[in-house]
């Protein structure tokens, strides 16, 4: 087997080879803030989110995930690209295709080289129960900032993230330190004031949750807030600093692909939106949330020309939609007739 410091720069190689943008290592033994994510669990800060309340046993000790463990690895792909010119908004990481394959595919070519230099190994892309922001900051990939993301200093923001559990012993990388400083622009900006406090995010009031996570209806406190995002949120990324030596991402899978105008997806079908959608992190929201949100953005900025539609979802079934779509009704009337 090659020394430990020489296994590790060559699994680093590897994994820039294979296409990731960063690579880190740490310890199975991390650090991991347990007394703080228990007590955010306890406020019921994580909403609907009932997955993040169990298998916490493996989710805050990783090396009862696989008990020959000694290392963890981490790794970056860079996702960031520019806001499509588009009528309302969709985070940046959801206008391509799904990165969890993409990314698994990497680290399972990843895993089978590890394995040839002896090593077992489990590979997680947001699959299983790791939590990745603290762990990538121990492993030298950036520092948790007040918006609860990761930030690196070449990629700001915009990195998706993966591990791999290893029982290779692999030589850890210096921690990076918080380097926000006094800055609060992130906590700032938000729209629904999710940020109780620096470095500490309300779920239940984040816009990402609310028009991904959120299955019901959308509280009205919210909607107007929700402006003209249809799906997620970027706006405490896109404040950040760091985010100034942001460069378009290298992978072409992530790049958008275009979308017709807001009103006229509503009169899709559900064939229509999977097959738009296929292979898309959107797919998984389904056609009756889609329209959902769309509605809410519609309301905020749509005009007189987006009635039509809106009055036929009033009409519908789902009740939820037809809530969403005389909401959405009664706000563009409410701009006509004050003549903006």
């Amino acid at each position: 087997m090659l020394p430990t410091d020489t296994l590790t720069e060559r699994c680093r190689e590897k994994a820039l080879e294979l296409g990731f943008d960063v690579c880190g290592f740490v310890s199975i033994d991390v650090e991991l803030r347990r007394d703080y994510y228990l007590q955010w669990i306890e406020e019921k800060q994580h909403g609907t989110m009932a997955w993040m309340e169990r298998n916490n046993d493996r989710r805050l000790e990783p090396r009862n995930i696989l008990p020959e463990a000694r290392s963890i690895l981490m790794v970056g792909l860079n996702y960031y690209q520019d806001d499509p010119d588009m009528r309302g908004r969709i985070a940046k990481y959801a206008l391509g295709k799904d990165y969890h394959k993409l990314m698994y595919k990497r680290l399972k070519l990843l895993c089978t080289w590890m394995r040839e230099q002896g090593g077992a190994q489990k590979p997680y892309v947001d699959t299983g129960p790791i939590l990745e922001k603290p762990i990538a900051a121990q492993a030298g990939l950036g520092w948790v900032g007040k918006s609860t993301l990761l930030l690196h200093r070449k990629h700001g923001t915009f990195l998706f993230l993966g591990s791999i559990i290893t029982t290779l012993e692999l030589s850890p990388d210096n921690v990076e330190n918080d380097h926000c400083g006094s800055c609060t622009r992130c906590v700032d900006i938000c729209p629904t004031n999710a940020f109780p406090t620096p470095y500490k995010l309300d779920a239940t009031r984040c816009i990402s949750y609310l028009t991904i996570e959120h299955q019901g209806s959308i509280p009205v406190e919210f909607r107007e807030a929700i402006g003209d995002r249809i799906y997620g949120c970027d706006d405490c990324l896109d404040v950040c600093p760091w985010n100034r030596w942001a460069q378009k991402t290298r992978e072409s899978k992530f790049h958008f692909s275009g979308l017709p105008d807001l009103a006229d997806t509503l009169s899709w079908t559900d064939e229509d939106f999977s097959e738009h959608f296929q292979g898309t992190p959107i797919k998984r929201l389904k056609f009756p949330r889609w329209k959902r949100n769309v509605c809410v953005v519609l309301g905020n900025i749509g005009t007189t020309a987006d009635l039509k539609v809106l009055q036929s979802l009033a009409q519908s079934d789902d009740e939820i939609v037809a809530e969403h779509a005389s909401w959405a009704i009664t706000k563009i009337e409410e701009r006509s007739s004050n003549g903006e």
